[in-house]
């Protein structure tokens, strides 16, 4: 009963990890696209292909996942596996309910709060002062960091090639975007990827088939690498609409400037705090920063006001419908 349910877990955390690769598609290359500096094909290849990359540069946001967010070793092995079981599920639904209304949602704080929601429903200790530590402040710094340095970066760019030709200058800004958007693509699969990793590897640890001395096992690295390449390359047309035109429209500069921004915080939360952050709301805040740089009016404030909405509601949405699924697994 146990392997069926451990099976079950990394399928399930297999599938999660491939609707973060669509649903968050958008945040490595719908700059990108939008501003015609790649086709949304060769885009989402080398979306799919940094992905994979960034996915196994590192296991440190995997080991914050792993051990700081719900004490598992408290409870039964039977009830461990449930609580992940049902943490993934009520990240997967929120993740395909934001999906399905083209709001870039975080993939990051809905398996966040499918952990927390189900660890509470499960009777397990949750971790509140790691939580603020790594995920709060994050959540709250890291839209703040990218809005502030996208506009200050931005301002300095727009100074420096202010008597520039604006022909030579985009066509320079498109070429150097397709390295930017690489940039975060890696950024992305070096954050995202690895919650996966941490939630099989929560679900091997528990029935002993993990040792903690040695870390996460080379085979769950590279399962959750390929789920959420794959799941990149299948694309995320609805929320790159959303990003690429609906805040604002970008020129290739300021394209350039977000995704390069967004990419320094994702390495530094991953690399230096150990931080799982949203790729998700680095870029956006990013996009809105460098848009800002126009005029305050430039900036469809209402999308970005549904976007907020999404933010504040993914981990208590996600936490409700992980609980209310170990709630009827433990009933039935």
């Amino acid at each position: 009963m146990e392997a069926a349910l451990v099976v079950l877990v990394v399928a399930l955390a297999l599938g999660f990890d491939y609707t973060n690769g669509f649903h968050d598609a958008a945040n490595a290359i719908a700059t990108s696209v939008s501003t015609r500096a790649l086709t949304p094909r060769v885009a989402l290849v080398m979306a799919a292909v940094m992905n994979f990359a960034g996915a196994l540069l590192g296991t440190e946001v995997a080991e914050t996942i792993a051990k700081s967010i719900v004490a598992l070793d408290h409870a039964s092995t039977s009830t461990e596996l449930t609580v992940v079981l049902c943490a993934l599920v009520g990240a997967i639904v929120w993740n395909l309910i934001t999906w399905w209304f083209g709001l870039p949602s975080s993939s990051t704080h809905s398996l966040i709060g499918g952990l927390v929601g189900a660890g509470m429903a499960g009777g397990l200790p949750i971790f509140w002062s790691a939580i603020v530590d790594k995920v709060v402040l994050p959540m709250v710094l890291s839209p703040l960091i990218g809005f502030v340095l996208a506009f200050a970066v931005m301002i300095g760019i727009l100074w420096i090639f202010r008597n520039a030709a604006p022909a030579r200058t985009h066509r320079r800004f498109r070429i150097a975007q397709t390295a930017s958007a690489a940039a975060m693509a890696l950024g992305h699969g070096l954050q995202d990827a690895q919650k996966t990793m941490g939630v099989i590897f929560l679900a091997l640890l528990s029935v002993g088939w993990a040792d903690p001395a040695n870390g996460i096992p080379l085979w769950v690295k590279l399962a959750a690498a390929a789920a959420i390449s794959l799941g990149t390359y299948s694309g995320g047309w609805r929320i790159m609409r959303t990003l690429g035109r609906r805040i604002i429209e970008l020129d290739p500069a300021r394209g350039f400037v977000a995704e390069t921004v967004s990419a320094v915080v994702l390495y530094a939360n991953a690399f230096i705090l150990h931080a799982p952050v949203s790729t998700t709301h680095t870029i956006t805040s990013a996009i809105m920063g460098v848009g800002a740089t126009r005029r305050l009016s430039a900036v469809r404030w209402g999308v970005a006001k549904n976007i907020a909405v999404a933010w504040v509601l993914t981990i208590p949405a996600s936490a409700a419908v992980a609980a209310a699924a170990t709630w009827l697994v433990t009933v039935w």
